[in-house]
């Protein structure tokens, strides 16, 4: 003979269980993007020409031009070779 009730109360507290286990992730996903979200924007705030910088994409390169009022920057990739990116486009600084 089968229990249900035991399969029932089983199965509601691995119910409660996993909604707990997805709470605490949530707050955790939660805390480190407000994290990143701060850093990104610091990033983009210490900006400056001279900045060796590195693409979302892992290409390296110097701002040479700046816009303060548009997101545009002029980044040298190599020698003579100058492409304008989007400022938000710039994963991290290397060095000023």
């Amino acid at each position: 003979m089968i229990n249900w009730e035991v399969i029932l109360w089983t199965c509601i507290t691995l119910a409660v269980i996993m909604g707990i286990i997805a709470m605490i992730l949530t707050i955790i996903s939660a805390v480190n993007m407000r994290k990143r979200r701060k850093e990104i924007g610091d990033l983009h705030t210490t900006l400056a020409i001279g900045c060796r910088v590195m693409f979302a994409g892992g290409i390296y390169g110097k701002v040479v031009r700046m816009n303060d009022t548009d997101e545009i920057i002029g980044v040298e990739i190599a020698p003579k070779t100058v492409i304008d990116i989007s400022r938000f486009a710039v994963q991290s600084i290397e060095s000023k």
